[in-house]
């Protein structure tokens, strides 16, 4: 299993960045400087002064790594690498200068002339400046629960976390209140409600009235569906004048196994079988069957042929016309002709000043390709700018490495704008390219850090203590941002919205997730793909271990789920479903006429049908249409093993399917028909 140890994966696990997760490397090597600073003893152990420590979100920490001799004598030296873990709890400057963001106990580790020392900081939650409880604007009815959440903010405006809160009624008789803000309306009346924390306390006023619905109606009275299609109900309530209710509330149940209902009336089951849907009004009920079938999109997913790839691995296809552009892990772009998708063409094998390639696309009308890379010889990275108007033999045509000489992971072309991801500073840039061979910056754009004072660069060693922007995709004027521990943001480059360009990007909405809560702890998680279909954009997780070494115990590949935010209302994004497999990681994906394709590391090749509305555990409502196992039989010094699937992405080609596995190469397939 040679090429999932090669030297590329090590760093990734090694360094643990998440930027490029597999296959980073960061900026004008920072170790080599680090590590080579002259007359430093010879070291038997390095540690963190100081080891532990307590201190309070929003409070900043010096930290000094230190190097003991086979003497024990003792000095300071300065750490080539710092990371926290978990991530959301901290920042970390090159300098050891830890900024603390929320409560927990988190681990700082730092290397020191190649060993690890490590420090742990439990951080106590901020105390409560203020509470903020949302205003009932309408009364509640009788009988009626509801819940109410406060938010505890700290003196900087941020939410406290861990915060017990007390709540307290005024008049029990007219309503209750538990302690988990949970509200019971029990008669006609006054009260309100009050929440404390921390000596802080806010309060809301609740008006309860009686129910003036005399009957309930229910449409559609009879319903069918498949499995994961979404059956929207609407509920009438009526007074006994038969005029409409002012006071009704619906609530709404599902009789049955295997299904929901959400209290905005949309159904969705993930078997088949006959459910019964309640909506009820105040003492009100009505009732409806929905009769669900199997969804039934199953197909066979045909193996037409195959590119290995022996010790290299590719990180990126990109099919255009009758050819496949194939970035790798490594100093080398490929180019085959897949005329004869049964037998591939190597056409051309250009050569890059490059340890790795880490993305490749091409213009609309294929004569412009863009490279994305880390390592060259020269520490300049950025982009390889190619005339790809031969599209067999690509020639390198210009580079821009201006204000981008770190490593770039991924790279978005529209029109003749190119948007990238700057691994250095967490930053998009825009690079106009109208004149391929003199490309410029046009815009940069970034998230503004938590805490000031975050460094970087080759004097203050490198840490994860940034931004961290992993993927783009533009589409009808919008950039849609994969930012890591920031989750989704979308700007506005040239859609109207908020008066954005290319040259001026400008903030729409963002959709932040809690990754901790998502996935717990033990593992280092992010937002890193990102792609626009439909109302939907599907955001994919990576999630990899906290401390992973690939050359000792069994291969942890990872985690991740893939979330559907649906952005129909572009300001304010929803999460509505999800797709999760627990044998592994959700990573590159794309989408054409309602099939997800997608690599899923250890869960291999996947298809998913997303057409028509899309709620619930999309893994579970028989949307999967077809797998392809990647895995493959070897043979090494030691007889027979198995390698596991490691399925990295996947991308259509007219009606052929490719996905790319990082152990066994690229798989051409193609839907067989039912």
């Amino acid at each position: 299993m040679k090429s999932i140890e090669n030297s590329v994966f090590k760093r990734f696990v090694w360094a643990i960045l998440f930027s490029s997760l597999l296959f980073y490397e960061p900026t004008a090597n920072v170790f080599s400087k680090a590590f080579s600073q002259a007359q430093q003893p010879a070291t038997s152990k390095v540690s963190i002064h100081p080891a532990t420590t307590e201190a309070e979100v929003g409070q900043q920490l010096q930290l000094k790594t230190y190097a003991t001799d086979e003497r024990g004598r003792q000095i300071e030296v300065k750490a080539g690498y710092w990371i926290v873990l978990p991530g959301e709890l901290a920042t970390v400057d090159g300098n050891g200068n830890v900024s603390l963001l929320a409560a927990g106990e988190l681990q700082v580790v730092a290397i020191v002339q190649g060993k690890k020392a490590r420090a742990t900081i439990r951080v106590n939650a901020a105390r409560v400046a203020k509470l903020e409880i949302p205003r009932l604007v309408e009364p509640q009815i009788v009988g009626e629960r509801f819940q109410l959440t406060a938010k505890a903010l700290d003196s900087r405006g941020g939410q406290a976390k861990d915060v017990r809160l007390s709540w307290q009624s005024s008049n029990s008789a007219v309503a209750t209140v538990d302690q988990t803000g949970q509200i019971t309306a029990l008669a006609v009346g006054n009260a309100t409600i009050t929440v404390s924390a921390d000596g802080v306390r806010n309060s809301v006023s609740v008006e309860v009235v009686n129910s003036d619905v005399h009957r309930v109606t229910l449409e559609p009275a009879v319903a069918t569906a498949r499995t994961g299609e979404v059956v929207q109900f609407a509920a009438d309530t009526k007074t006994i004048e038969g005029t409409t209710a002012k006071f009704a509330k619906v609530r709404w149940a599902v009789n049955g196994d295997g299904a929901l209902i959400g209290q905005d009336g949309k159904f969705v089951a993930e078997r088949p079988g006959s459910f019964e849907i309640v909506a009820s009004a105040g003492e009100q009920r009505a009732k409806s069957i929905v009769r669900v079938s199997v969804r039934n999109v199953e197909r066979q997913l045909e193996t037409v042929g195959r590119i290995p790839l022996g010790a290299i691995q590719a990180s990126e296809l990109w099919p255009f016309g009758k050819y496949l552009y194939v970035a790798t892990l490594n100093d080398e772009l490929r180019v085959y002709d897949l005329s004869n998708p049964a037998n591939p063409q190597l056409t051309e094998t250009l050569k890059i000043d490059a340890r790795s390639i880490l993305d490749v696309s091409l213009t609309a009308d294929g004569r412009i390709g863009v490279l994305t890379r880390e390592g060259a010889s020269n520490r300049q990275n950025g982009l390889l700018f190619l005339d790809t108007s031969d599209l067999a033999h690509p020639k390198i045509l210009s580079a821009f490495t201006e204000t981008v000489s770190g490593a770039v992971h991924s790279a978005f072309i529209a029109g003749h704008y190119v948007y990238l991801t700057d691994d250095a500073t967490g930053s998009m840039r825009v690079v106009d390219f109208r004149d391929a061979k003199h490309p410029k910056q046009v815009a940069r754009w970034e998230l503004a850090l938590p805490l000031p004072n975050v460094q970087t660069g080759h004097d203050a060693g490198m840490s994860l203590g940034m931004r961290h922007l992993h993927d783009i995709q533009v589409k009808d004027g919008l950039a849609y941002l994969a930012y890591w521990r920031d989750g989704l943001v979308i700007l506005d480059v040239g859609a109207g919205i908020r008066g954005g360009s290319p040259e001026q990007p400008k903030l729409v909405s963002q959709f932040r997730f809690n990754h901790t809560d998502l996935y717990g702890k033990g593992w280092l998680a992010g937002t890193r793909e990102v792609f626009r279909y439909q109302n939907w954009v599907f955001v994919g997780d990576e999630v990899i271990p906290a401390e992973f070494d690939p050359s000792k115990g069994p291969r942890r590949l990872g985690r991740g789920m893939l979330h559907v935010i649906d952005v129909a209302d572009i300001a304010n994004p929803r999460r509505v479903a999800e797709y999760v497999l627990p044998e592994g990681g959700a990573y590159n994906i794309w989408v054409e006429n309602d099939i997800l394709a997608m690599g899923y590391y250890g869960g291999a090749g996947r298809l998913l049908d997303v057409s028509g509305e899309l709620t619930g555990n999309l893994a579970l409502q028989g949307r999967e249409i077809a797998r392809l196992q990647t895995g493959s039989l070897t043979i090494d010094q030691e007889g027979e093993r198995r390698e596991p699937p490691f399925t990295f992405g996947a991308r259509f080609f007219g009606d052929l399917i490719l996905f790319n596995d990082m152990h066994t190469g690229i798989w051409i397939t193609k839907l067989k028909r039912k």
